[in-house]
């Protein structure tokens, strides 16, 4: 690609080579490289180059292999790698190879591309003259005549780049490693969004960027059919069957071998489609109107029309004044927009986005900082989200500055996280493995028998190859995927019934071992609106008599109410007034009418008509015989009315709002603020503030009353409607007048107590994680019993290091928090919460204290106190004022301490913990649901309970059927090979009629049972290597060898036994000699197995009802599941095998016989045959009682074995927590966290009183 000057001598680049031998000596010495570094999908990366001479090896390993090794190469990215590239740095590498660093260590591979470019970086302007190159070398390019008219490529720079998981990751010089190219949502500073980006991009600019960004669209492609059925057929379970389909074949099994073909395909053929609607589904949702047209300001100030996918960071698109569905995240430069934003947030409220503010004009009113979607999101609009309207100055458009596109987007990101899931770890999976391998060993012990047996016996070597192959297809059941997703696919319907939609069926089987449920307050455990319960007005900083209604004619022109009548973000749209259901309400409360300047009276003025309030007519005093006069003076009350002169929204953090409004006629303008009760109390003035405040305040909490406070100021005259525009708030929210409180109810849904009582019973512990006050978070959680009366709650008030102080932690007492006396009574020893020792260490979570703490202390603990955190989660049940991503980071605290997690959120915020907990309930229908695995219907946390019978349901399902494939494959097993030993085996249809007419049946029936009705106590166990199951499964496995290997001897013993053969048939000699005439020459013909004998019938019966016995033995019901008499097409199919069976063992029928390729077996040995059946029949079930009552206890004294820690962490935990005389805190101590030693980098904490 470049043409180096040719003064470089020889020794210069045997200098070259010899750094590049340097380097790869050093390369496993080098340091880890990380792309996506401290994020969730943080991985490390390292360099490969294609390798010829490993390439040839392989290529002879596959043909060698018949075309295996390549398999194992298409399954194994890491081994593809290693097996046909050698390692080399990543400046230089041809192939990368990845592995996340989270605990499933997943490999991935991508090719290395090269793109030419003019420039290294998309945000800096190409330099066409001197370039630097990946290697960050200056090329310096010969400028002779000559070479100039050269091709235009010699200009450009190659960038390296690899693409996966959708998104692209670019050579970083700087950082010597690859790095996904952001936009301008990162180090871009505010003021130059303004000063340097506000222009919009030249053509050429904007054609450099796109090379690097490439389309704008979130594309997910619907794979083709034959793609998926590849990828499908290639799954390791599909070619272990092809293999075993090959083998049977061979061993002229046809028919057997077709009906596991057709097995297959039928199977391959629904996952093909159910993947494929999944796919085309999320493609609809995803490009519904993600192509619009849009206009663009280009650098020479036009405007141009073009498709929204040829948008990239730093293009200026204008809004349309009807709206539009947002292409890209852009960040607001002039104008106002409402938009719905319930596609991320789940909250259908639309939204006011204001611009962005310029500090650069306003240096002395506002810093400068660095611009983030996350902190200017009042500013920002996001991809996916409606913009329903705009409002905008006369001659100046709506713009907005693309700041992210694609993948990069926050709704890009939220389809990336459901094309590519983060995997389920899961004890049942994990088992699953260990489960199969132990087939395989199972079925190599069995491969080395039939060897050895078959050369003793002088075996032909194809027929030995061809029987110990097939002892392997025997072990590993093919139905087995099938079966196991069978009884989640039922749970899957059962819940779609009931109104809950799962999108990640595997999490089913999780939700019956969840242990603890986080729920949102608002919306969720509460009613979703506000009901105004009253006001409690200040005057005189004293507090009045509690008022019921705002309305009054008394408060009419009262500044109590101005505010009420301002302070707020509602907006009309058609008319229809709309915003945040608090606002909402609270104005209503009063009665007034809120007028917006129509686009008409906007381009009337130079300016954006402030927003004017008014009272309704039927608010004034009418007196029904008024003079003129007072008609007069009634008129011009009624024109009363206050306009919104500028507003500055409501922050979470801040955690208040404030307007700037003017009475018309009046020459000064006011401040009016509201917001949560300690922050306006802290920017009021003093002597303003009642003195019993907190004790108000408390009262009104404690009894779960959501509170805000009102303050009012008067604005200096001097301060103009043009400086009011460009006023910094820090300068307007300061020494106000504090007014009052407005109390808000926010009333408990009627099923809360209820379904959380259910949960209590169930030992599954509630957490309420909100974003509301703390106090009324306490209050709500007493009043639904996730505090129960008695129980004390401490309150963990953690606070940042500050000034030279270690960071620390307050601990008070709920209900000592603030006493109204001057002097709080001392702390009695019953109010010190009482540890129990409990029988279970189930019930350690029931222990009499809860921990309370806001965001603000969760994130000082979780920087500062890292080892306090599980001891906090393991009793913390009240998390207020949480931010969504704290909310995310307490999931986590949870399951790090292997709580298995529930999420039951409304959507709003909710959507990181929703997808990062093992089970996240949404009870919001809109878009924001498909982060969320599973969606309720009804918005009701009763669907809790509900998803958690039924995943208990699917588990023991799982298990049951886990259980009955093994024992099926055992007993198979055990069979084959006590045949082989007589050189014989299972005929083609008694296979047949085993797989499909009894197997087949079974599993897909058993799975039908529904979920028990209640919750219970107890839980399933989360794996398959555990006491019991291991107990009942080895059980089981010795009874049928037992029964098997009686019959398969006790046959052989009978005064009538001797080797069977069409001549002689011992049920009737006479019929036999009349018919072996006519049958003989094809009994030889088709009998080359040597099928048909008396072991193989004799076996053949007492396995197909070892088959019946085990799944009724296994088909658990109560406590997790109906019991199987429920089940009517079980109970039907096992009834209609088990007289089947009877009817052809006890009466042969002849043509069944021949089918089935049976022997005529003498009457009395069947009725022996019948006896070994009912006593197999009833050891199994006594056994199976056994292994239920006692099984763990007998297994543990059985291997002499002590009681042992639990091995959940918070179990353990629980029990340290039990004997430790410092926790739980005292009340009024502190507990302070020194700085790291230099020593271990622990922290020492150190209890104050």
């Amino acid at each position: 690609m470049y043409e180096i000057c040719p003064h470089t001598g020889s020794s210069d680049r045997s200098s070259i080579s010899q750094l590049e031998k340097f380097h790869i000596l050093n390369m496993e010495k080098e340091e880890k490289k990380f792309v996506n570094k401290a994020e969730e999908d943080e991985m490390e990366i390292y360099g490969y180059d294609l390798c010829h001479w490993k390439l040839v090896l392989v290529a002879i390993g596959v043909i060698c292999s018949g075309g295996f090794f390549l398999l194992l190469l298409y399954w194994m990215p890491e081994w593809r790698v290693k097996a046909t590239c050698k390692r080399t740095t990543l400046k230089d590498c041809e192939v990368v190879l990845l592995r996340t660093t989270d605990e499933f260590k997943i490999w991935f591979c991508a090719k290395v591309r090269i793109m030419p470019s003019l420039g290294a970086s998309p945000l800096q302007n190409p330099n066409p003259i001197v370039r630097k190159v990946s290697n960050g070398h200056a090329v310096h390019f010969c400028e002779s005549d000559a070479e100039e008219n050269k091709s235009d490529l010699k200009k450009y720079l190659p960038i390296r780049y690899f693409t996966h998981h959708s998104m692209k990751y670019f050579w970083n010089d700087s950082v010597q490693s690859f790095d996904v190219i952001r936009g301008l949502d990162e180090s871009t500073l505010c003021s130059s969004i303004h000063n340097e980006y506000s222009t919009g991009l030249t053509k050429g600019m904007h054609d450099y960027r796109k090379a690097f960004y490439g389309v704008n669209e979130i594309a997910v492609k619907v794979p083709s059919i034959l793609k998926l059925l590849i990828k499908e057929v290639l799954n390791p379970f599909y070619i272990f069957q092809l293999f075993s389909v090959i083998l049977w074949i061979t061993d002229e099994y046809h028919y057997y071998a077709l009906a596991i073909v057709i097995m297959s395909v039928i199977s391959i053929v629904s996952s093909l489609y159910t993947v494929r609607k999944q796919y085309v589904m999320l493609h609809d949702m995803v490009a519904a109107h993600s192509i619009v047209r849009v206009s663009v300001c280009r650098g020479n100030q036009e405007i141009e029309e073009i498709l929204s996918t040829d948008l990239v960071p730093g293009d200026i698109m204008l809004i349309p004044s009807n709206g539009t569905i947002m292409p890209c995240d852009a960040v607001l430069l002039s104008g106002t927009c409402i938009v719905n934003e319930s596609m991320l947030t789940g909250e259908s409220v639309p939204v006011t986005k204001i611009n962005l503010p310029n500090p650069s004009e306003y240096p002395k009113a506002m810093g400068d900082e660095i611009y983030s979607p996350e902190v200017h999101k009042r500013h920002t609009l996001f991809c996916g989200t409606n913009v329903i309207q705009t409002r905008f100055y006369t001659g100046e458009l709506v713009k907005a500055l693309v700041v992210r596109t694609g993948f990069s987007t926050a709704k890009g990101q939220l389809v990336r996280s459901i094309l590519y899931p983060k995997p389920t770890d899961f004890k049942l999976y994990r088992d699953a493995y260990l489960f199969l391998l132990s087939l395989v060993v199972v079925a190599g012990i069995g491969f080395l028998y039939t060897v050895v047996n078959s050369i003793l016996n002088e075996v032909p070597t194809h027929t030995i190859i061809i029987e110990s192959l097939d002892i392997i297809t025997i072990t590993v059941p093919p139905a087995l995927p099938a079966a196991m997703t069978a009884g989640i696919v039922y749970a899957q319907r059962r819940l779609k019934k009931i109104g809950i939609f799962c999108i990640s069926p595997q999490r089913i089987n999780i939700c019956g071992q969840l242990n603890l449920v986080c729920f949102d307050k608002t919306g969720t455990l509460t009613e979703d609106g506000l009901d105004l319960w009253g006001i409690q007005r200040v005057e005189n900083a004293r507090f009045l008599l509690p008022e019921e209604r705002a309305c009054s004619e008394s408060l009419l022109k009262s500044e109590f109410v101005a505010c009420m009548a301002t302070c707020h973000s509602l907006t009309k749209i058609e008319g229809v007034l709309s915003g945040d259901p608090l606002d909402l309400k609270m104005f209503e409360a009063i009665g007034w009418i809120l007028e917006e300047a129509t686009e008409e009276e906007t381009a009337l003025h130079n300016r954006i008509m402030p927003t004017v309030v008014r009272p309704s007519k039927q608010l004034f005093p009418e007196s029904k015989q008024a003079t003129d006069q007072e008609m007069e003076l009634f008129e011009l009350s009624t024109s009363y009315e206050i306009g919104i002169v500028r507003q500055f929204p409501f922050s979470s953090v801040l955690q208040r709002m404030c307007v700037i409004a003017r009475v018309l006629g009046e020459k000064r303008m006011d401040a009016y603020m509201k917001g949560a009760p300690e922050v306006i109390a802290s920017l009021c003035k003093q002597e303003t503030v009642p003195v019993d405040f907190e004790c108000v305040l408390e009262e009104y909490t404690k009894q779960g009353f959501r509170v805000i406070a009102l303050a009012h100021r008067k604005l200096e005259s001097k301060l103009t409607w043009h400086k009011v525009q460009t006023i910094n708030r820090d300068a307007i929210e300061s020494n106000m007048d504090f007014m009052g409180l407005i109390i808000m109810q926010n009333k408990l849904k009627q099923e809360t107590p209820a379904v959380l009582e259910d949960l209590h019973k169930a030992n599954i512990r509630t957490v309420m994680v909100t974003g509301d006050n703390m106090l009324t978070a306490v209050s709500v959680a007493r009043d639904c019993g996730m505090i129960l009366p008695q129980d004390k709650v401490i309150i963990a008030e953690a606070l940042p290091p500050k000034d030279g102080q270690a960071a620390r932690i307050n601990w008070h007492y709920a209900d000592t928090l603030a006493k109204c006396t001057s002097s709080s009574p001392a702390i009695n020893s019953e109010d010190i919460p009482v540890k129990l020792v409990h029988e279970s260490l189930e019930d350690l979570q029931m222990t009499k204290y809860h921990f309370a703490m806001n965001g603000k202390s969760f994130a000082v603990i979780l920087e500062h106190f890292q080892d306090l955190v599980p001891k906090l989660v393991l009793h913390g049940t009240v998390f207020a004022r949480m931010a969504p991503d704290q909310k995310t980071q307490l999931v986590e605290a949870l399951q790090n301490v292997d709580y298995y997690v529930g999420m039951c959120g409304d959507g709003a915020n909710d959507c990181g913990a929703l997808k990062r907990a093992h089970g996240g309930i949404s009870l919001s229908e809109l878009e924001a649901s498909v982060a969320s695995p599973f969606t309720s219907r009804t918005p009701s946390i009763s669907c809790v309970p509900k998803l958690i019978r039924e995943g208990r349901a699917a588990l023991i399902t799982s298990f049951c059927v886990f259980k009955f494939m093994a024992l099926y494959s055992i007993i198979q097993y055990i069979s084959v090979t006590l045949l082989y030993s007589i050189l014989s085996n299972l005929g083609d249809f008694q296979f047949l009629f085993i797989d499909l007419a009894i197997i087949l049946v079974v599993v897909f029936t058993m799975s039908l049972n529904p979920a028990w009705k209640e919750l219970v106590a107890r839980r399933p166990p989360s794996g398959l290597i555990s006491g019991p199951l291991l107990c009942s499964v080895l059980s089981q496995i010795i009874i049928c060898f037992a029964f098997q290997v009686f019959g398969f001897f006790w046959v052989k013993q009978q005064s009538w036994y001797k080797p069977w053969s069409a001549e002689f048939d011992e049920c009737n000699v006479l019929d036999a000699t009349n018919t072996s005439s006519a049958h003989h020459g094809n009994e030889t013909l088709h009998d080359e197995h040597y099928i048909k004998n008396y072991e193989n019938t004799t076996l053949f019966f007492i396995s197909s009802f070892q088959y019946l016995i085990v799944a009724i033995v296994f088909s658990k019901g109560k406590p997790f599941r109906q019991p199987c008499y429920k089940n009517f097409l079980f109970v039907t199919s096992v009834i209609v095998l088990y007289v089947f069976i009877f009817f052809i063992m006890l009466h042969p029928v002849e043509s069944i016989d021949a089918f089935l390729e049976l022997v005529c077996l003498p009457y009395e040995w069947r009725l022996r045959i019948l006896i070994i059946v009912i006593l197999n029949a009833v050891v199994s079930v006594l056994m199976e009682e056994a292994v239920d009552r006692c099984g763990v206890s007998f297994l543990s004294s059985l291997l002499g074995c002590r009681e042992k820690t639990p091995k959940a962490k918070y179990m353990h935990l629980a029990q340290e927590l039990l004997v430790d005389p410092e926790w739980p805190p005292k009340p009024r101590t502190t507990t302070e966290a020194k700085t790291p030693s230099q020593e271990n980098g622990s922290y020492q904490i150190i209890t104050v009183t």
